[in-house]
């Protein structure tokens, strides 16, 4: 059985993983935002010189 402490800990434990995941897609997001964002106008352009969706 776990004592309150340890499960505190768990939770800090959680906590920090789940803000460091957070910070790396944060991260990863700043650095490829404007290639995502060309991409997308690049797809909708195409698909709009095809007369699909536009």
């Amino acid at each position: 059985m776990l004592t309150p402490a340890q499960r505190g800990q768990g939770m800090v434990e959680f906590a920090l993983i789940l803000a460091l995941i957070v910070l790396v897609v944060i991260v990863a997001l700043l650095l490829t935002g404007a290639q995502v964002t060309n991409l997308y106008s690049n797809i909708t352009a195409t698909m709009c010189n095809y007369h699909v969706g536009c």
